[in-house]
């Protein structure tokens, strides 16, 4: 059954790498480049082949990349799924429904945040639906400098680098299924002091969670914490500022590529020292 299921999970990637080259050559991007592209949507992998990224395509191009960027973000079984026409199962998946109530909910806030920085709504929904899929997703993508937007809109694209996209997806981050997983954890908390006779089990989608796999998600957390604040503090020795520092390790140990200020989607890592620059890779 594992080998089946590898099988038909890269069947689905392999197609879906297929649409997406189609409709990117469709938008007249060259066949090179719609591969290309298409690989590091795929991927999430993000290493555009222009200086700007995908600044300098059209809108069509842009948007067909913030979709497939959401698409490869999801758990590749919600699609296996789909193709077995359990739509009931997709739709009541709880991880997919945080992933894209996250994303909707991100896209508006921003947009509210930037619609005096750009011309029209349509150009700002445009920018920041492709930035907070590009984010979630760690594809790393960008088509405009968003370290100009306010502190409030690149607040939460820091948030979308934490939380990250589904598990079972090409996505980095955290993943929406750990950051699931603790809040029901923090809910049986809080219902136990108020009720501390009461039994009460952790459900995701309908099924209760193993203790061991709760377990390992808190670990995880710990972790994670750790080795972010310690390289934050390593890092600050260069003399850069906490939000180049921070969004730097963020940035390489999510995998995503673009941070903030000085690492932001128009500049890059190469004015770190050798340490600095190690610890990112050892991040990473």
């Amino acid at each position: 059954k594992m080998r089946t299921t590898a099988a038909i999970l890269y069947v689905i990637y392999v197609a879906m790498t297929i649409i997406n080259i189609i409709f990117l050559v469709i938008g007249d991007m060259p066949l090179f480049e719609s591969v290309c592209t298409a690989f590091g949507t795929a991927g999430t992998g993000g290493f555009g082949i222009k200086n700007d990224s995908i600044a300098s395509y059209s809108p069509y191009i842009q948007n067909v990349c913030t979709v497939f960027m959401f698409l490869f973000g999801i758990n590749f079984s919600c699609f296996y799924l789909l193709l077995l026409r359990q739509f009931k199962s997709v739709f009541k998946d709880e991880e997919l429904r945080l992933y894209v109530g996250l994303a909707v909910l991100s896209v508006a806030l921003i947009v509210l945040n930037i619609r005096p920085l750009y011309g029209s709504l349509g150009e700002t929904i445009r920018h920041a639906a492709f930035q907070v899929s590009s984010i979630m997703t760690t594809t790393g993508f960008a088509t405009t400098d968003f370290d100009l937007w306010p502190s409030f809109a690149k607040g939460i694209l820091l948030m979308l680098m934490v939380v990250g996209a589904c598990a079972g997806s090409t996505g980095g981050g955290f993943k929406c299924i750990r950051v699931l997983l603790l809040f029901k954890i923090l809910r049986r908390n809080i219902r136990q002091i108020l009720n501390p006779q009461k039994v009460m089990v952790v459900r995701n989608n309908g099924k209760a969670v193993d203790e061991k796999i709760l377990t390992n998600t808190n670990a995880y957390l710990a972790a994670y914490v750790v080795i972010i604040i310690l390289s934050t503090l390593l890092l600050s020795l260069d003399g850069f500022g906490f939000e180049t520092n921070f969004s730097a390790v963020l940035a390489c140990f999510n995998n995503i590529g673009p941070g903030m200020a000085a690492v932001g989607p128009t500049c890059n890592f190469s004015a770190y020292s050798a340490l600095s620059k190690i610890i990112l890779s050892v991040d990473m």
